[in-house]
């Protein structure tokens, strides 16, 4: 198929993390096996214990080096997704009401616009509030937003 990106390594660390589950409810059965502070299974849990943490370092250093280290991020793109993302219009409830801030968002997603974009035209608020109240970056770091003018 042209233009298809294989996925081997992400399917081989699947698989690593499906044995990862096995050598996990093994050590599990044999922690329960002990009888009067002794068990016999303690050579399973120790060699499982080893293959697991060994096959997963190993799929993370895969996973890594060969497919998530060769990402490159468009930035512009992600932006201009994240503009028209109506989510980000809960930040505007506080300021034009939950109403208000639904209509904005989907307005701005029935015509594939930015959220920004459209609660310019759709409040009195100026362009530097809801750039501020509008920044996906600074709607990640929790806290409460300034909403005034910037000082």
């Amino acid at each position: 198929m042209p233009g298809k990106v294989n996925p081997v390594i992400p399917e081989a660390v699947a698989m690593a993390a499906a044995q990862i589950i096995g050598f996990d409810s093994a050590i599990t059965i044999a922690a329960q096996s002990g009888n009067f502070q002794l068990n016999v299974m303690l050579p399973l849990i120790a060699n499982n214990l080893i293959s697991a943490t060994r096959l997963a370092a190993r799929a993370a250093r895969a996973l890594g080096e060969q497919a998530i280290g060769r990402f490159t991020v468009r930035r512009a793109h992600v932006a201009e997704q994240l503009s028209r993302n109506p989510v980000i219009a809960t930040a505007l409830n506080p300021l034009v009401g939950y109403d208000k801030a639904t209509s904005i968002a989907k307005r701005a997603y029935a015509e594939g616009r930015s959220v920004l974009d459209v609660a310019i035209e759709e409040t009195d608020l100026s362009r530097e509030v809801l750039e501020r109240v509008l920044d996906p970056e600074a709607l990640t770091r929790g806290g409460l937003p300034q909403w005034g003018p910037a000082k």
